[in-house]
């Protein structure tokens, strides 16, 4: 500042005035004699009056900038508080805005979740109805079918569609169990991701809380303190940029996550979709299969039942026959002995009586006849004996043929098509 603005002159042995107290300086004289001169003491009281109206506007001057920094002071202080305020609002704002983000993001997970549990209930019914019901039934028609008896325990259409159906039970849970890997793995990167998001939360939470309590915070409260530590009192090493890095990879991973284990489900769905549907295919050929054996089966008890009656009448014609030919050998005995004693009573003639004459030679001509008749009526009623024995033994074994059927038929239309009937497949 000039000399002119606060009106100082330059005099000998006076305090330059100038615009700061720090360049001040004060040049005191020192002390003279005792006596002085009228002019030293005039000039002694002008200077003095002088160095009193200097310090004078000196004191103005400190005074006014004294006011002037106090109501800088305090302006800067009001507007550094209002921006702080400002800033801590809007990193507030920041903040929650992440948050309600991440909290839908979470509400997708949670939902997510939900959905695959249902998903994987109906993994583990399915797996468990397979395991109890279906694949135990077709092993017990199996060891039922096992207790077949004499020729009918043979490996036909029915025993190569139950293996068919046991490989595609197992086939079927193979394929459920892997899926079940498959989504308890998308489950556990589900609930990861979720802590994440809880931990993300709950340090947001607690910074929002942090901020709020700091607004809420006054100049005039009595819990404030002055930090008079050597270290920097800001320990944040992470920059904007790198929070607003990490919230989006959060945000963006679960997402991601909650993509991925949408197909899951659709996968899960056509899956069962396909194994049921194989599993009604194997079930209805092995049914189709038991009708078709048993219907052969009936078919054919009913044949040797046909044939049973037959042999059963043809033993008691046989029967009837052997009672007659016994009858018509008894018949010849008497003709025979009547024959032979005509015979050996003629033999007894003497002399010239003793020729062949036709009675004679028909006597012997009769037994012969006689003889020949009862050879035939003899091998005849041996070779009935022998067809009645032959007849007797079919009756038996058309009796065990019919109740190996019979066995046969209980097994597969009783037993086994009994427990398939309980046999349930449906997608749960």
């Amino acid at each position: 500042m000039g000399e002119a603005q606060f009106g100082v002159r330059h005099i000998i042995g006076a305090p330059v005035a100038t615009s700061r107290l720090a360049e001040q300086a004060i040049v005191c004289i020192p002390p003279r004699s005792a006596k002085f001169t009228l002019a030293e003491w005039r000039m002694s009281n002008e200077q003095r009056c002088r160095n009193t109206e200097d310090q004078q506007q000196l004191a103005d001057r400190v005074l006014g900038e004294s006011e002037r920094i106090r109501e800088e002071t305090a302006e800067r202080a009001a507007i550094m508080k209002a921006t702080s305020d400002r800033r801590i609002e809007e990193r507030i704002g920041d903040i929650e805005f992440n948050k309600k983000e991440l909290q839908l993001q979470r509400k997708e997970i949670c939902l997510e979740l939900e959905a695959l549990g249902v998903y994987k209930t109906r993994l583990q019914d399915c797996l468990a109805s397979l395991q109890t019901n279906a694949l135990n039934i077709c092993r017990k028609c199996l060891m039922l079918r096992d207790g077949r008896i004499g020729i009918d325990l043979v490996v036909d259409e029915v025993e190569h569609a139950l293996q068919q159906e046991i490989t595609t039970i197992l086939g079927g849970q193979s394929l459920l169990k892997r899926a079940l890997e498959q989504l308890n793995e998308q489950m556990r990167r589900l609930r990861s991701t979720r802590y994440l998001l809880d931990r993300d939360l709950q340090y947001k939470q607690a910074a929002i809380d942090l901020d709020k309590g700091s607004l809420t915070l006054k100049p005039t409260d009595l819990c404030l303190s002055v930090y008079e530590g050597y270290t920097n009192l800001d320990p944040a090493n992470i920059s904007a940029d790198e929070y607003n890095a990490y919230s989006a990879k959060n945000i963006q991973s679960a997402a991601r996550e909650v993509t991925s284990a949408r197909p899951i489900r659709v996968f899960i769905d056509t899956l069962l979709k396909q194994v049921i549907d194989d599993l009604w295919g194997a079930y209805n050929k092995c049914n189709h299969e038991f009708k078709e054996r048993i219907e052969d089966t009936k078919r054919t008890k009913a044949k040797l039942e046909d044939m049973h009656r037959e042999t059963t009448q043809k033993i008691a014609d046989m029967q009837n026959n052997i009672l007659e030919l016994q009858k018509a050998l008894s018949a010849k005995e008497g003709n025979v002995g009547l024959a032979h004693t005509r015979l050996g009573r003629r033999a007894q003639r003497v002399g010239a009586e003793l020729v062949k004459d036709p009675p004679g030679q028909a006597l012997y001509y009769e037994c012969e006849m006689l003889r020949h008749s009862t050879e035939q009526l003899q091998q005849m009623l041996h070779e009935a004996n022998a067809a009645l024995r032959y007849l007797l033994q079919t009756q038996i074994q058309l009796e065990e043929d019919i109740n190996v059927k019979m066995n046969t038929l209980k097994i597969d239309e009783v037993d086994c098509m009994t427990l398939r009937t309980t046999m349930d497949y449906h997608a749960y």
